[in-house]
């Protein structure tokens, strides 16, 4: 697979898909690192001559809704901060295009000189994005001499943007690559995929909200660690699927048979016991509880000191770890001590690989100071647990190799 330094582009149009789907509070960007960790890849481009056009996706919009609720959401994500942002972090300017398609997009294509940087709004202003549309696939397509994959948190999705322009030029014999983004999370991510005995053991932690959203990392997991260690919300289901009485904490029940299924391979680590309260929003009561004792009436909202030492532990021995989703209510301080004992315990590993994939597990180590500590974390938490499911493969990254 092409890298980015690979490539010999100078005088060519380089289409680049980024990942600058930031987060924004009252209209600013709060968190600029998926900007910033786009720099590398554009600053190698400019420095070889090339006339660079960025692409990215921004937010959701629901072409399903009315026509005005449409217009609402592009008006919400409109990529146009984002430029200004890239500007002052490259320290040179970088031109915006309002337009998605048609002439005023071709004519900004074709204003730029070597070393320019234009970014395009966002792709999803564009109804046939999603749909890999292949007339809009096509159209972008033309635009460019070279692509370039740099967005790791939208390879899962074979989308216009991520998989139909690349397919189009690689049938074309233009050249295509992966950026220094990718690279280094696929690099990253394939050593919690196949990993050699010296890498273990193997552990991976899985917490978060939903069974039925991880069920095909949980398979994929299972099979490939020696221990996998279960916390947050989801726990609950699968107490649940044990005989327990969980109160009011979430559960999946048709998920109950899986859970059990799953809790029967003998990898699994559940609680032993747990932080409750009596109401999600505004608790009166907290106290902690084995997992045999939870009454009516209440929520599980982080693991207990039994269990902070038993994940621990088994954290201890671990030369591998993959890490996707927090103990408990992370957001509260009051229930952020599950998730911060695993943030350490991971952090003080030695002669270990360590990842976090994405998501709110990304969020937390960087939340309590520990991200520097990690191997690598990963950008993109959905892309992230694919590649696990799919054995190291992703639409987005196959279709340059």
């Amino acid at each position: 697979m092409k890298n980015v330094k690979d490539l010999k582009v100078k005088g060519l149009t380089v289409l680049v898909r980024c990942d600058f789907n930031v987060p924004f509070v009252d209209g600013k960007i709060s968190d600029d690192n998926r900007i910033v960790a786009a720099l590398p890849t554009i600053k190698e481009l400019i420095a070889k001559g090339a006339k660079v056009v960025l692409m990215s996706h921004l937010g959701k919009i629901d072409y399903k809704k009315e026509p005005e609720e449409i217009e609402k959401a592009k008006k919400k994500n409109n990529l146009a901060p984002v430029a200004e942002r890239l500007a002052s972090l490259l320290g040179k300017d970088v031109s915006f295009c309002p337009a998605t398609r048609g002439e005023e997009l071709k004519a900004a294509v074709a204003a730029l000189k070597e070393g320019d940087v234009l970014l395009v709004q966002n792709t999803r202003y564009e109804k046939g994005e999603s749909k890999n549309d292949s007339e809009l696939s096509a159209e972008w397509a033309s635009l460019c001499d070279a692509f370039v994959m740099d967005a790791f948190g939208s390879a899962h999705r074979a989308h216009a943007s991520t998989y139909g322009v690349p397919e189009i030029l690689k049938k074309e014999g233009k050249q295509t690559a992966v950026g220094y983004l990718v690279e280094k999370e696929v690099v990253s991510l394939k050593r919690t995929v196949d990993v050699p005995n010296e890498g273990r053991p193997y552990v991976a932690i899985l917490g978060g909200f939903k069974v039925s959203d991880k069920i095909k990392v949980i398979n994929s997991l299972v099979q490939k660690c020696d221990k996998v260690i279960i916390g947050g919300a989801m726990a609950y289901t699968f107490l649940k699927a044990l005989g327990k009485n969980i109160g009011q904490s979430p559960c999946e029940l048709d998920q109950l048979d899986y859970a059990k299924k799953m809790y029967e391979t003998g990898k699994l680590l559940l609680p032993v016991d747990v932080v409750i309260a009596n109401d999600f929003n505004n608790p009166t009561e907290v106290k902690t509880v084995s997992v045999d004792d939870i009454p009516e009436g209440y929520e599980g909202m982080d693991i207990g000191e039994k269990t902070m030492e038993l994940y621990c532990s088994e954290i201890a021995k671990a030369h591998t770890v993959f890490w996707n989703g927090p103990m408990g209510v992370f957001e509260k301080e009051q229930f952020a001590k599950g998730t911060i004992a695993v943030c350490k315990a991971c952090a003080e590993l030695e002669n270990a690989f360590t990842v976090i994939g994405g998501g709110d597990s990304a969020s937390a180590v960087k939340q309590f100071g520990y991200k520097d500590k990690f191997s690598h974390v990963s950008t993109g938490g959905g892309a992230s647990l694919e590649m696990i499911e799919n054995d190291g493969h992703l639409p987005g990254i196959d279709v340059i190799g």
